[in-house]
């Protein structure tokens, strides 16, 4: 079986694309490689702490492979350094695949592509193309669960932030916001299915809105609501 590190960000599309990996006998995931931002200690983009990125790792038994970004005035040039040093050290070990969630963004694959070259590896997209319905219907027939833990101001309400990721939510996303959230409209956060050893125990905790998004503090059980939002 063939080596794969996969990008993940704690979410649906990561979730998915992961559970269609491991049932592929012809890959092997060695690790999980996360963003995470380096001063508040959250998954970058989403803001789901990092004590929670732990406990996900843990139920999947999966290795944790965490590259840690700026907080601010992160660019292009600074992630694609860090990135490539990350890669350089899997390309070392023998690993020349890595996987990710995306689904029709070609911009952003490309973008992805045209690095790990650089490198010397190669992507690996296992939803690509489908159908975001379709995907959805998936995760909730394949028993998944999670919520969404950011949204965009401007597309979706801050009521909508925490929100469980099931079939009332998804009717009553406007018209124009892909069932997925390909665009950015929100991420999500999945605490447990198939490929899950036990659920992740989490709570919800305050809103806040920074930046044009409205977030949720998702906490884990037994955790205080202590930890900054980004």
């Amino acid at each position: 079986m063939e080596p794969v590190v996969f990008s993940w960000s704690g979410g649906k599309d990561s979730a998915l694309a992961l559970h269609a990996l491991l049932n592929d006998a012809r890959y092997r995931v060695v690790a999980l490689l996360t963003t995470v931002a380096d001063d508040y200690r959250r998954i970058s983009h989403h803001g789901v702490r990092e004590s929670l990125l732990d406990l996900q790792a843990q139920s999947l038994g999966l290795a944790l492979d965490k590259l840690y970004l700026p907080s601010q005035r992160c660019t292009n040039a600074d992630y694609e350094a860090r990135m490539g040093e990350t890669m350089a050290r899997y390309v070392a070990q023998g690993v020349r695949l890595v996987a990710h969630g995306d689904i029709f963004l070609e911009d952003l694959r490309t973008y992805q592509e045209r690095n790990l070259a650089r490198a010397g590896m190669q992507g690996l997209f296992p939803i690509w193309g489908r159908d975001t319905r379709e995907l959805l219907e998936a995760f909730f027939k394949l028993g998944f669960r999670g919520c969404l833990c950011c949204v965009d101001a401007q597309r979706l309400g801050a009521d909508f932030a925490g929100r469980e990721l099931d079939a009332r939510l998804l009717a009553d996303l406007p018209p124009g916001v892909d069932l997925c959230g390909e665009n950015g409209e929100y991420h999500s956060f999945v605490w447990d299915g198939p490929i899950f050893r036990q659920p992740v125990p989490v709570r919800l905790g305050q809103r806040i809105t920074r930046e044009g998004r409205h977030f949720v503090d998702l906490i884990p059980v037994g955790e205080p609501e202590l930890a900054a939002l980004l």
